[in-house]
């Protein structure tokens, strides 16, 4: 491959948040049982983007040169915490058809926009730039990837192939197992002290959180990390901000034994203290013959969860085709979410919770609020990589009116803040104060119903 198109990889990607180009590496072969066009997009990312955001690299000759070596290593690095490939492509191995939903969001926005390559790489590098069948070509692959795997069926013709999505009315439940899960997710004995319930801190008055900073557990401690919303937490990729749990069911086993949460020391006390009362493990036994244990219970519980869904939010019915149903400012706030690349994160069904972003991506957030935190580390507390220091699982922004203060350490009391320092340490851009009004105003139309009913909680001041 010409030294041309292997740096023009960077272009691709990198240039989702703006960031030049770097480094080369290899590329690998797509599937040959797919859509033509299909192959054609497949076989465009493989050599406009793979080699240089995944690890798997080699830079070029002139990296070594003095000067040169030090800015291709930050654009590499910078390119790389914009989109890293590694773990969901091999660039020895075929593009999976199934794409992750942010990585499709990105690549359609930097398409759309005409952002790749930066204008100052395609300076250097003359025919760099994609023509118009490549970019028709990427364009159509995300559309057919969409469809197959992300749309929900539900969006008008003409919404279908929106990076957001309507939720679901509902999805697969074991309705015997979810009320048992109910009955556990109310229920105080979880907690060594009897105090703290899952609901204490996942209110279904508070829209699936407590409105507080910081939770408290047993013996009034404060944990370091605000609480998410435990609604439509079934549709994100994992579980906690740091993505500790793979699924609700393992997010489940996580707070009783937390010191600072539930303050269990292990399972069979718990078991000991339900297996007291008889007729709820007579009940517990009809769903789960081999009675209590760790497995049963967070299986209970997160069959429960699975029904904490909050369709029709006026958002959902606009999507579906009711175009009356927003006004023009919200309208217009959808669109301006979508300028600034919001919807590249805040994607899919849950308008978030399928990627992992860095929050000091542009400028460093976590010096200029000081203070540190435990939290602060992100994902790196659980994947023990240094390259994932300071990234955190993107929250859902459904009903997210009800579910104030914001971000990780709960420090965003309002939504345009929190729309401002998303501008700023995620973008690069300070989004002018009229534009954060709009982006609002969009946001509030994402507030559901539950069963049927307007879910409960107090809505942000502005």
């Amino acid at each position: 491959m010409r030294i041309n198109t292997i740096i023009f990889a960077a272009g691709l990607l990198a240039s989702v948040l703006g960031i030049p180009a770097g480094a080369a590496g290899a590329a690998g072969t797509p599937a040959e049982n797919t859509p033509r066009n299909f192959r054609l997009s497949q076989n465009l990312m493989y050599e406009k983007c793979m080699a240089c955001h995944t690890r798997s690299y080699n830079l070029p000759f002139y990296a070594n040169i003095p000067g040169i070596q030090d800015i291709i290593k930050k654009d590499y690095r910078d390119g790389l915490r914009a989109l890293d490939l590694s773990e969901e492509f091999s660039p020895a191995s075929p593009l999976p058809e199934k794409v992750n939903e942010s990585t499709l969001a990105k690549l359609e926005w930097v398409t759309l926009n005409y952002t790749m390559p930066p204008a100052k790489f395609a300076m250097v590098h003359w025919g760099s730039r994609l023509t118009e069948k490549e970019r028709k070509d990427i364009l159509e692959w995300v559309r057919i990837t969409r469809a197959r795997y992300y749309a929900t069926g539900t969006a008008s013709a003409d919404m279908a192939n929106e990076p957001l999505q309507p939720l679901p009315e509902s999805i697969p439940v074991n309705f015997p197992k979810a009320e048992l899960g109910k009955r556990l997710f109310e229920d105080k004995r979880l907690s060594a002290d009897d105090t703290v319930a899952c609901v204490t801190c996942h209110a279904h008055d508070k829209a699936g959180t407590d409105n507080l900073r910081f939770s408290k557990g047993i013996r009034e401690q404060l944990g370091n990390i605000n609480a998410p919303t435990a609604y439509n937490a079934v549709f994100h990729i994992r579980q906690f901000w740091d993505g500790r749990a793979a699924d609700l069911q393992e997010q489940a086993a996580g707070p009783p034994l937390n010191p600072v949460e539930m303050g269990y020391k292990d399972w069979e006390q718990i078991i000991a203290k339900l297996a007291d009362d008889k007729t709820f493990t007579s009940d517990f036994k009809a769903e789960y013959p081999d009675g209590w244990s760790q497995k049963s219970i967070t299986d209970a519980i997160a069959e429960y969860e699975k029904l904490l869904l909050t369709p029709n939010s006026r958002f959902d019915k606009w999507l579906q085709g009711k175009n009356y149903i927003l006004n023009n400012e919200e309208k217009a706030g959808y669109r301006r979410f979508k300028a600034y690349r919001c919807a590249s994160c805040h994607v899919g069904k849950a308008v978030g919770g399928q990627s992992f972003e860095y929050m000091d991506l542009k400028k460093n957030y976590f010096a200029d609020r000081g203070s540190p935190l435990e939290s602060d580390i992100g994902l790196k507390g659980f994947t023990k990589k240094d390259a994932d220091l300071h990234k955190f699982k993107v929250p859902s922004l459904r009903n997210v009116e009800l579910t104030w203060p914001y971000l990780h350490d709960g420090t965003a009391a309002t939504l345009a803040e929190t729309v401002r320092i998303m501008g700023v340490y995620l973008a690069g851009i300070e989004v002018p104060q009229k534009d954060r009004r709009l982006i609002v105003a969009f946001l509030r139309t994402l507030t559901g119903e539950h069963h049927g009913q307007p879910l409960g909680g107090k809505a942000v001041a502005n």
